[in-house]
């Protein structure tokens, strides 16, 4: 029974560091991401950076979707990911 319990402390206490780290890199990722005006498409698994080029698209995005005009910022997780899709399909927009 004790080496039951040792084994599982041991085993405990190897995987702990692991997952730490593993939750320290996504969030220090996420960090970076929003600091350097950058926004992972999840679809295309690619990055974009949001420059007036690409504020310029999306504005022109929403009111080819006959949308009320709001910041990027302000658009919910599936009208961000609808953008991006049409973002691929349009890449000569400036």
């Amino acid at each position: 029974m004790k080496r039951f319990f040792g084994a599982l402390l041991l085993g405990g206490m190897l995987v702990v560091p692991v997952a730490m780290r593993a939750d320290d890199d996504k969030h220090e990722h996420e960090r970076r991401d929003r600091t350097d005006n950058r926004y992972y498409d999840s679809g295309r698994r690619d990055y974009h950076e949001w420059n007036e080029n690409e504020a310029r698209a999306y504005r022109r995005w929403l009111q080819e979707h006959h949308r009320s005009e709001h910041d990027w910022a302000k658009a919910n997780k599936r009208e961000q990911q609808e953008y991006w899709r049409w973002r691929h399909e349009h890449p000569e927009v400036r």
